[in-house]
């Protein structure tokens, strides 16, 4: 059902910070910022021959990304994101499978332009899951 890693995603107190070390100490080729308030979330894509690393910052005092670093103040691996052929047919197999799709179950629009959903992290090694479908 998975295809390729996507992206991991980061969640940064910094931004600017976290953006500036990635291009100006590695040397990556680094995005710049976009707001999606309907995910409560400005990303950067730091782009790397092989995948993609997501720089997450809070948008907004109700996002996901504000509870994470309240826990986690300097920040952390926030997600997994595989890449699926059909996020529908993805999405009933997971459910058939017993996993549990965040939120209502209807697929959003991530960062990319293309449709998204997360999986409960207790379904997967305590790892928050993002299919994405290419």
């Amino acid at each position: 059902m998975i295809g390729k890693l996507n992206h991991v995603a980061i969640a940064v107190p910094n931004l600017d910070a976290a953006a500036k070390q990635y291009r100006s100490i590695l040397g990556a080729e680094v995005s710049e910022p976009l707001d999606l308030p309907e995910h409560g979330v400005t990303t950067v894509f730091v782009n790397l021959p092989n995948t993609k690393i997501e720089l997450l910052h809070p948008l907004g005092d109700k996002s996901p990304i504000a509870g994470f670093l309240a826990r986690n103040a300097a920040g952390g691996v926030h997600h997994l994101c595989y890449e699926v052929d059909n996020i529908a047919t993805a999405r009933e197999q997971l459910l058939e499978s017993g996993m549990r799709v965040l939120g209502d179950g209807t697929p959003r629009i991530g960062a990319h332009g293309k449709p998204v959903l997360f999986l409960h992290p207790k379904d997967f090694q305590g790892t928050l899951i993002e299919i994405e479908e290419v």
